[in-house]
């Protein structure tokens, strides 16, 4: 029997949750992305726990170890246990009743296998015992992972409708956890073609949410090239073309760069995304600098002065993608050069003999000129530019 090993396991915070639900004799267990992501070696962000015990009693059980149960879905059995400061979402075993594609009506259970039935893909149904030991209820998911498989639990179809959200779901983990060397798997594809009516009904927030999500994987190109083949993406965002966005992962992977959903986004391009996800305020900012940038034809350099380093760098790039041609190598260098620049030159420096909209029309020349220099022209070779006025 596999076991896994980790620091998430032993530290003492998790194992005061696992005693405390276990002191009365409940099953306990590790479930979902904690469990998956620790047998391939992927970073662990949250803890989560699912048990035979009912959630009043898991409240009760962790007053009694004097740990902090908060009720953050308790209707729909989960809660929060806080031990020393660490949140672990503990959910008792479900089954669902109904569902509507949006949500589900759930019932308790007190059976391990039902609870695993109603998850999404066969790898987020795998459970470890507080000791962790690997437990594959409905077998095939520790196969699927060893295989980066994503496969829907039993009937796509199924899986979809008790929750549309699961289309994306499943090109997001594709790009998280997909094999490189194959293609998605085809019954999956195949239900999803046959549901996209589905997407229609989601709310926006969680169509942006899990948008980001995707795009912020290592290389998300491969399974937004597939959303689109099936037509999920554009049934979410109209007029998307992922054509570029291989090319700008490829760049991004020269200049060293992170990966960011919202430059990738940019690459998307679409009708309406920052209403259609409805965006944060922050993140729509963004966006529309980095359309300005990229069709105002600036330079890097100029670029990186109007708008700072970040966005000259991801315009540069940007272009460079949908276009087909290189970047410059020093693409980095220039875009902090132009944002570090200062314009040396001041309104009160012009003098008397410019008034009104005159200021501004010579400035904006002066400054032309200093940027075509590469920032070089000084305060008073840039004065000696101005006309003199008889």
């Amino acid at each position: 029997m596999t076991r896994i090993t980790a620091d998430w396991i032993t530290r003492p915070a998790t194992r005061a949750v696992v005693d405390a639900l276990s002191a009365e004799g409940h099953q306990v267990f590790f479930v979902g992305g904690c469990v998956r992501n620790a047998l391939i070696g992927a970073p662990v962000a949250d803890v989560d726990l699912a048990t035979d015990a009912l959630p009043r009693d898991v409240m009760r059980m962790a007053e009694v170890a004097e740990l902090n149960p908060v009720p953050t879905g308790i209707d729909h059995g989960t809660v929060t246990v806080v031990s020393d400061r660490v949140g672990y979402e503990v959910t008792t075993f479900r089954r669902d009743v109904a569902t509507d594609g949006r949500r589900a009506t759930v019932a308790f259970s007190s059976d391990i296998a039902e609870d695993a039935l109603r998850r999404d893909f066969t790898i987020n149904a795998l459970y470890a015992t507080g000791e962790g030991l690997v437990v594959d209820p409905l077998g095939g998911g520790m196969a699927d992972l060893a295989d980066r498989q994503i496969r829907f639990i039993e009937d796509a179809s199924a899986r979809i409708r008790e929750d549309y959200l699961r289309i994306l779901r499943f090109f997001r983990f594709h790009a998280w956890y997909g094999a490189e060397d194959t293609g998605p798997d085809a019954q999956a594809l195949d239900a999803i073609a046959r549901n996209l009516e589905g997407l229609d009904g989601l709310s926006a927030e969680r169509v942006g949410t899990e948008m980001l999500k995707l795009l912020s994987a290592a290389d998300p190109a491969p399974s937004v090239g597939v959303m689109a083949q099936c037509g999920a993406l554009a049934r979410i965002l109209p007029g998307a073309d992922p054509r570029a966005l291989a090319p700008l992962v490829h760049l991004e992977a020269q200049h060293v760069l992170p990966p960011d959903p919202i430059r990738r986004l940019s690459a998307l391009g679409g009708e309406g995304v920052v209403e259609r996800w409805r965006m944060s305020k922050k993140d729509a900012r963004r966006l529309g600098d980095l359309t300005a940038a990229v069709g105002s034809g600036a330079s890097t350099e100029e670029l990186g002065y109007r708008y700072g380093a970040r966005t000259a760098i991801d315009a540069t790039l940007l272009l460079a993608a949908s276009t087909g041609t290189p970047a410059p190598e020093a693409t980095v260098t220039r875009a902090e050069a132009g944002a570090s620049a200062i314009f040396p030159v001041r309104a009160r420096d012009l003098g008397a003999q410019f008034r009104g909209a005159e200021i501004g029309d010579a400035l904006r020349a002066l400054e032309a000129d200093w940027i075509a220099s590469g920032f070089s022209l000084d305060r008073d070779a840039l004065l000696k530019k101005l006309p003199r006025k008889d």
